[in-house]
């Protein structure tokens, strides 16, 4: 980064006091534009990655950060407490955090579930059997969907089929506690946007959706020697899907936004996506839900020890600005 790091954190600290929790509301005007916002601001759980895998956050904490931040529609991660699925008194516990905060359960967003596009039909039931548990406790806390993966190895046709299969089915489950069933642009085959568009239309269910991911593009990447979130910090994309392409693909389908975000240049854009094109897409697409804010870069920081990226809550606040701003300017 051109600018000088503590100044930047500084800024864009003071950035968030001022703004408030009316900055992640509708029809919020953002002060540099006059312009009203289109959609609702929530964030990603993965964006306190660092902080919760190493114990400085517990998951009952994330409604209170969030809402230090101006931020109120909360989008959860399994992978933070995996083993609590079925606790009612911990789920019933997350729920009253997040009422007493103000705040808003949009989704859960699982992973490590198994793979819901196996070409094994005995493995990839029991995959879609582990997410039923997950729908209950979206139910439990109120989310109206859950996010998911679809992967597989094998011919695209063929894992398309396994896919909107196992995607029929969660539906169906789904379906009788009014949950959705969306499918993020994350792993494998997925990131490619023309492809998850296929899977969609094959679907074809007003209860199963995309979750639009500025990001998740890479179609190649290196393996890691080593499979956990280090070894992965190590990999390089090989090959990546346009990314302004898939977003417009995965748009007509898209029941929620990732604003994904890593590095940031000195005037706070950021150096990876051209945000204000991605907003225009969006708005194009008539999309007004809500837009996670996912910043990365403080897990980056954490396991490349680089200064160039911000810690978390200086992170997610540059992000929340960019959103807003980009957004209004749509």
């Amino acid at each position: 980064m051109k600018t000088n790091r503590r100044d930047f954190i500084k800024t864009a600290a003071a950035g968030a006091a001022g703004l408030g929790l009316a900055a992640s509301l509708p029809g919020y005007l953002y002060a540099n534009t006059g312009n009203e916002l289109f959609f609702k601001i929530s964030i990603s759980q993965f964006s306190f990655a660092s902080q919760f895998w190493t114990k400085q956050l517990d998951p009952l904490d994330f409604a209170a950060k969030s809402k230090e931040l101006g931020i109120s529609g909360l989008d959860y991660c399994s992978m933070f407490f995996a083993d609590r699925a079925k606790d009612t008194v911990f789920l019933n516990e997350l729920k009253k955090r997040a009422a007493d905060n103000g705040s808003y359960n949009l989704r859960i967003m699982i992973d490590g579930e198994g793979v819901l596009g196996d070409l094994n039909e005995t493995v990839r039931l029991k995959a879609v059997e582990n997410h039923y548990k997950w729908i209950d406790a979206a139910a439990t806390l109120g989310c109206p969907m859950i996010r998911v993966n679809v992967e597989g190895d094998g011919a695209p046709a063929d894992v398309a089929n396994s896919a909107v299969d196992s995607l029929g089915r969660l539906v169906a489950y789904g379906s009788k506690q009014n949950i959705d069933v969306i499918v993020e642009n994350h792993v494998g085959i997925s990131c490619n946007a023309g492809w998850l568009a296929g899977v969609m239309k094959q679907v074809n269910s007003p209860h199963c959706g995309t979750l639009a991911d500025f990001g998740n593009f890479c179609i190649n990447r290196t393996k890691p020697e080593i499979r956990d979130i280090a070894g992965y910090m190590k990999t390089k994309c090989l090959e990546e899907y346009d990314r302004y392409k898939g977003i417009t693909e995965l748009m007509p389908f898209a029941k929620g936004v990732h604003a994904k975000s890593h590095l940031f240049n000195a005037a706070g854009d950021d150096i990876e996506t051209d945000f204000y094109r991605m907003f225009k897409i969006i708005k194009n697409s008539g999309f007004k839900g809500w837009v996670s804010v996912e910043y990365e870069g403080g897990l980056f920081k954490m396991y490349t020890k680089d200064s160039k990226y911000l810690d978390d809550y200086a992170g997610v606040t540059a992000t929340k600005n960019l959103v807003e701003k980009a957004g209004a300017m749509a």
